[in-house]
């Protein structure tokens, strides 16, 4: 190429750039721009680089032709579309039902009409005597219960149709829940609509991510729902041994020193009175530990309040322990107190701080008016009726007794095993040197499917011989670790007590019937 050419050439690159220059310059706010690209590219040339390395990027996406989902679909005719759908076969809504679930459902009896201590039952002539139901008071025949409702239902209606924090709050539920607070001797207490979602619901509104949770491994599958909503680290200590629960709560702190972990919100969490074991958690102990450590309490209450106690108080009344000294007292009031819920009983803070945090207080309706009413006239019974937990502990000893006599020693025990035990039931377990002698050809172990219908089998001959019990049922798969098999019995007042002695010894007797030729 000519110097001549090289030269207009670069007159011409040259003019045109000054003219792009100048018309860049004559944009408002261009100078700003140029200014930063210059310093940018003093300061960090690799960023200006990564900047048109994007920009082109946005270029070529905006430019580049658009991918529809649908472009590669295969076009059916009408006939293959029939041919499909004729050959589809629907998923069913439901798994299909083991022979073992069967087994369960057909053995689930069903109560005729109202529940009583006399239950009528679907396939028996006769009322069974009904050791099945935690009616330990016998407040579900309670006349003035009865009438109370009654009236309640005529003045509020059924339902309250909306969540306590907005318009399902009427006079009834506060006036229960000052009845909770007074009859506890707390500042305060707050009341949930199911009993069950109370103590799963109550845990995850105080310990988040990153707190900690000691808790006994003997807790019922509600307990263990709140625990593992809660998403906290969790620690367990074994079944109601306070020395392993400080061995646990040392080997925290231990942690926390070395690794100098922040301070954190930290809980013991038990139950009262265990229902899957019958056994009384050491409240004495336990105060006494969570005071040293610096934790909070949680006590689930659900099976002792109303039954535990010279005055049906709970573990705090049977240790004489301050109802204050233990942080949140938690309780089902389906139980002995013949209603329908749960509450939460501690100081003021406690209480308020649910009303906003604690999920099924907040996104569930409020519990109906005459359940509310029902459970205040109940504490009221307890509370004017101190008798009645007499009579209960009389009638548990007496049953008790005649269960513990030599001829089931080979096989069965109680849980928990002492006669003078507090609790108004008791679970009945196959021992397991019975069960190591009836393995068969087969079997390393009797399964627990087998194990579960020899008791079934012990269930069906109390009902022929005019008792009701049950077996305990347990959601095997999500049970954290599932107790074994048992029958509970749970005693009543309201049988007399010749009644009470006589289902005692028909209980005794299916025992001994059944499992003396069991796999024979």
């Amino acid at each position: 190429m000519e110097p001549d050419t090289v030269h207009e050439h670069a007159l011409f690159i040259n003019s045109t750039m000054t003219s792009l220059y100048e018309m860049i310059i004559s944009i408002p706010g261009s100078h700003l721009v140029i200014s930063y690209i210059k310093n940018a590219y003093q300061n960090d040339p690799f960023r200006i680089a990564l900047e048109l390395f994007l920009v082109f990027f946005a270029i070529k996406y905006m430019l580049s032709k658009k991918y529809k989902p649908n472009d590669n679909n295969v076009v059916l005719t009408e006939k293959e579309i029939d041919e499909l759908v004729e050959e589809w076969q629907p998923e069913p809504l439901a798994p299909k039902l083991s022979s073992y679930d069967r087994f369960n459902l057909e053995k689930t009896p069903t109560i005729i009409g109202a529940q009583s201590a006399k239950a009528k039952v679907a396939g028996h002539t006769k009322p069974l005597m009904n050791l099945a139901t935690s009616n330990f008071l016998n407040l579900v025949s309670s006349d003035a219960i009865r009438q109370k409702a009654i009236a309640t239902l005529k003045n509020y209606g059924v339902g309250s149709c909306g969540p306590p924090g907005f318009y399902g709050t009427i006079d009834v539920h506060m006036e229960l829940e000052k009845d909770i607070a007074r009859f506890l001797g707390t500042d305060d207490a707050i009341i949930y609509a199911q009993g069950f979602s109370t103590i799963s619901s109550v845990i995850p509104a105080f310990a988040k991510r990153g707190d900690y949770l000691v808790v006994d491994d003997g807790i019922n599958f509600a307990v263990q729902k709140g625990v593992q909503i809660s998403r906290s680290i969790v620690r367990f200590y074994k079944h109601n041994d306070m020395e392993d629960l400080e061995r646990v709560l040392g080997e925290i702190q231990r942690e926390h020193i070395a690794h100098k972990k922040r301070l954190t919100r930290r809980f013991i969490v038990s139950e009262g009175l265990f229902s899957n074991f019958g056994d009384i958690a050491h409240l004495d102990r336990l105060v006494e530990i969570k005071k040293k450590y610096k934790y909070r309490l949680i006590l689930d209450e659900s099976q002792s309040i109303g039954v535990i106690g010279q005055h049906g108080k709970g573990l705090t009344d049977l240790f004489q322990v301050d109802a204050k000294e233990v942080d949140m007292i938690i309780g089902s009031l389906s139980n002995a107190i013949c209603g329908s819920g749960g509450f939460c009983a501690g100081s003021v803070e406690i209480v308020d701080h649910q009303r906003l945090s604690g999920s099924a207080y907040c996104f569930s309706a409020s519990m109906p008016a005459m359940l509310a009413v029902s459970a205040s006239e109940a504490f009221k019974i307890i509370d004017q009726q101190p008798g009645l937990l007499k009579e209960l502990s009389e009638r548990t000893i007496s049953f008790r007794q005649t269960l513990a006599h030599k001829s089931l020693d080979p096989y069965i025990y109680l849980e928990s095993p002492e006669l003078d035990a507090p609790s108004p039931f008791f679970h009945i377990r196959v021992k397991e040197n019975y069960l190591a002698v009836h393995t068969q050809d087969n079997e390393t172990e009797v399964p627990r499917e087998a194990e579960e219908r020899l008791l079934q089998d012990v269930v069906d001959e109390c009902a022929y011989q005019g008792v009701l019990v049950t077996r305990a049922k347990y959601v095997v798969d999500q049970e954290r670790d599932c107790p074994k098999p048992s029958i509970k019995i749970c005693i009543t007042t309201g049988l007399t007590k010749k009644e009470s002695d006589k289902a005692a010894g028909i209980v005794k007797s299916a025992i001994v019937k059944v499992f003396s030729k069991w796999r024979k």
